[in-house]
């Protein structure tokens, strides 16, 4: 976990000092990204601590299988996105925000900014609290200094490299994601006593893929496509790609790798749930650590580890650097009257992620649940 906190550092610093000459190299990646580093890269911004932490955390107290939804909803999401991709990267626009504003207006634009900053504050501080709360089970130190820590290295490596260092980050954090929980779901439910031990200890209905019912899984597909279709972190990740095609695809890719990785959470869950008695007093967003801690060897520990801080980073630098440009591109520009020329804007974005960044951290003390967070972030973007 040392290893991969520092890995990530030093992507951020050496892309920040060769590959960031201006404010486009900074926000969009220059718009030269290929098809898998932006499909990695939009996989890996979806899969943060609520798809990881927090599904495990819902099949573990109420939704059992049917959390599994809570990601496969998002993947359904994806494939129609597929259709506005091209035409999201035609704008040559860097925030949603500026879209709307070319065509209703500079209060809309502004309001549309205002709506998506207060639903990426609480985006921003549910991943900080699921790192630190991976971190403070690793290591027995108070939560609130390990959610301090989290924060810290989301704000060097974002603030070092922009969207470049973003998304190369992103193509190694999905990887670690989907490969770590992949190795070790297998090696938990064996150490619970295999599948058939871990159903036998469940209430029926903690099985059933559909306990939500059937308006909660239409409701998330629903609330996902209108959240990403409006969700700035999304809409960079189009406008990074080299040419509308290439955004199109990436699209239809991501909902494939986001789907591949829906069931592991899930499982580690219900496994936490069926051996509960010898876990301890747990909460739901420690339930996937304290089993794998608990049922796997120590090297695996470390894998799932690793995968929930990749989660939660790939998407807490991702919303923290979006959040930053909205800022600055749609309400500090426009209504300052003020112009920042190249490098000048890049160190005024960067100063922004530094004040943002600590501002969610403070929101994480809180200890709101990460799901419940997401939701609600989701919800405003929705809504609006």
């Amino acid at each position: 976990v040392i290893g991969y906190l520092v890995g990530m550092l030093v992507i951020g610093y050496i892309v920040g000092k060769l590959k960031i000459k201006d404010a486009d190299d900074y926000m969009v990646a220059g718009r030269r990204m290929g098809l898998f580093m932006v499909a990695f890269s939009l996989s890996a911004n979806n899969i943060g601590g609520g798809s990881t932490t927090g599904l495990a955390g819902k099949a573990y107290t109420t939704w059992g299988m049917s959390a599994v939804w809570y990601v496969l909803a998002a993947s359904i999401a994806m494939i129609p996105l597929a259709y506005f991709a091209p035409k999201i990267r035609k704008t040559m626009a860097v925030t949603i925000p500026e879209v709307v504003g070319r065509r209703f207006g500079k209060f809309s634009s502004g309001f549309s900014a205002v709506l998506n900053i207060l639903a990426l504050f609480c985006l921003t501080s549910s991943q900080i609290a699921a790192s630190g709360s991976v971190v403070s089970v690793l290591t027995g130190i108070d939560t609130r200094i390990c959610l301090i820590i989290a924060g810290v290295v989301v704000i060097l490596y974002t603030t070092f490299g922009g969207m470049i260092a973003d998304q190369i980050s992103d193509l190694v954090q999905f990887l670690i994601i989907l490969l770590g929980l992949a190795i070790a779901t297998p090696f938990v439910i064996k150490g619970c006593g295999g599948w058939s031990a871990i159903a036998s200890k469940l209430p029926s209905e903690q099985l059933s893929f559909t306990k939500i019912g059937w308006v909660a899984i239409i409701g998330y597909i629903f609330n996902y496509f209108c959240t990403f279709l409006s969700g700035p972190e999304m809409i960079s990740r189009f406008e990074s790609a080299k040419d509308e095609k290439t955004a199109q695809r990436a699209s239809l890719v991501s909902a494939v790798l986001m789907a591949a990785m829906a069931i592991f959470p899930t499982l580690l869950g219900l496994a936490a749930l069926s051996v509960s008695d010898t876990l301890g007093n747990i909460s739901s967003n420690s339930a996937m650590m304290a089993v794998t801690q608990t049922y796997s060897p120590t090297i695996i520990t470390g894998i799932v580890s690793a995968a929930i801080i990749s989660a939660t980073m790939s998407s807490a630098d991702s919303n923290l650097l979006c959040m930053s440009t909205m800022i600055i591109n749609d309400l500090y520009l426009p209504y300052s009257g003020k112009k920042l020329d190249g490098m000048k804007e890049v160190k005024v974005t960067r100063l922004c992620n530094i004040i943002c960044c600590a501002v969610a951290m403070f929101i994480s003390f809180f200890g709101i649940n990460i799901v419940t967070m997401n939701t609600f972030a989701f919800a405003i973007r929705c809504a609006g």
